[in-house]
C-alpha cells in the first residue's frame, strides 16, 4: 500500500473534522456529563445544586455495611435480567435468522413477496409492536390465551406479562419476532455473494445438504453472521423501550437501562441514576471491545 502524503493527511483531518465534532456535541458531552454526574448527589428536583462525593453512588462502606450501586442488589438483579435476555434472545434469533435466510435464499413462486413479508416485524417501530403484543398477551382479553384455550394448550388465561414466571419469558419472544427479520436480513446478504461453484462442486461429490452446509456454507457466512450478532448483542444490552412497555419497572424483568431511568425520573436521582447508566456504558464498551478483538482473530471459525 503507497503511503498517504503529509497534505493528504491533513485534507483528510479537515473533512474528518465537522463529523467529529458533531459527534462530540451529541454524544461525548452527555456522556461526559453523566460521568460528572456520576460522582455527585445531584437531584431532579434541584439539578443546579450539588456536592461532589466521590465513590459514594458506585460503592462506599458505613457502619460496616456497603452501600451503593455495586452493593444492590436490585442493580444485580437487573444485570442478570439484561444478560439473561441478551444471550437467550440473540441465540434464538440467530437460529430463527440464519433458517429464514437459507429458505428465502431459495428459489420459489412468490419468494420477493415473502422477503417483503419477512420484513415487516423489523419495520414496526418497538413501541408500536410492544403496546400491540401487550394487547395480545392481555390476561383477560389477550387473543393469545383465547388462541391456547381453543387449542387445549391451556385450561385457564395467564399473565403473561405480569407472572414473574412467564414475564421474561414473554418479553424475549416479543423481541425475537420484532429482530429475527434483521437477522435474516444480514444473512441473506452473506448467503448471496457466496460463489455458486463451490455449491455445485459439493453435489457433484454426492455431499449430503447437511454436510454442505455445515463444512462449506456457515464458515463462509460466519463473518456476516458474526456482524448481526454484534449489532443485536449491543443493541439487547440497552433494551429499554420493549421491557418498559410490556412490564414497566417490574423486578422480573427490569434490564440496566430501565433500572437507570427509574433513578433518574422515578426516583430523582441523578447521581445514582448517572452511575447506574455509566457502569452501563462500561459494560457496553466492553463487550464492543471483546466482540471487536474476536472478531479481528476470528475466533469463531475455530469452533
Amino acid at each position: 500500500m503507497s503511503r498517504i502524503s503529509t497534505g493528504s493527511r491533513w485534507q483528510i483531518i479537515w473533512l474528518l473534522l465537522p463529523v467529529l465534532v458533531t459527534l462530540l456535541a451529541v454524544a461525548g458531552w452527555p456522556l461526559f456529563r453523566t460521568i460528572w454526574f456520576s460522582f455527585t448527589d445531584a437531584s431532579l428536583a434541584n439539578l443546579e445544586h450539588y456536592t461532589f462525593v466521590g465513590l459514594e453512588n458506585y460503592l462506599v462502606r458505613y457502619q460496616d455495611q456497603w452501600f451503593g450501586l455495586l452493593a444492590d442488589p436490585v442493580w444485580w438483579n437487573a444485570v442478570y435480567n439484561t444478560l439473561f435476555f441478551t444471550v437467550v434472545s440473540v441465540a434464538m434469533e440467530t437460529v430463527l435468522g440464519v433458517a429464514i435466510a437459507l429458505t428465502l435464499h431459495k428459489t420459489f413462486p412468490g419468494r420477493g413477496l415473502v422477503r417483503a413479508a419477512v420484513l415487516i416485524p423489523w419495520a414496526i417501530p418497538t413501541i408500536v409492536s410492544a403496546r400491540m403484543w401487550s394487547w395480545m398477551l392481555h390476561d383477560q382479553f389477550g387473543v393469545i390465551n383465547d388462541l391456547l384455550i381453543v387449542c387445549g394448550v391451556i385450561s385457564e388465561p395467564l399473565a403473561w406479562t405480569a407472572d414473574p414466571d412467564l414475564s421474561m419469558w414473554a418479553v424475549i419472544l416479543v423481541n425475537v419476532w420484532k429482530t429475527t427479520p434483521f437477522m435474516a436480513l444480514l444473512t441473506l446478504a452473506a448467503l448471496q455473494m457466496l460463489p455458486k461453484e463451490l455449491f455445485e462442486a459439493a453435489k457433484v461429490d454426492g455431499v449430503s445438504t447437511i454436510k454442505t452446509f455445515w463444512r462449506v456454507t456457515l464458515p463462509l457466512i460466519a463473518p456476516g453472521v458474526m456482524v448481526a450478532i454484534v449489532f443485536r448483542a449491543l443493541d439487547a444490552l440497552r433494551v429499554f423501550d420493549l421491557i418498559y412497555v410490556l412490564t414497566a419497572n417490574s423486578t422480573a424483568t427490569m434490564s440496566m437501562s430501565v433500572f437507570a431511568r427509574q433513578q433518574l425520573v422515578a426516583f430523582q436521582l441523578v447521581g445514582y441514576g448517572s452511575a447506574a447508566s455509566t457502569v452501563l456504558f462500561m459494560i457496553i464498551a466492553l463487550c464492543t471491545v471483546i466482540f471487536l478483538y474476536a472478531g479481528r482473530h476470528r475466533f469463531y471459525q475455530r469452533f
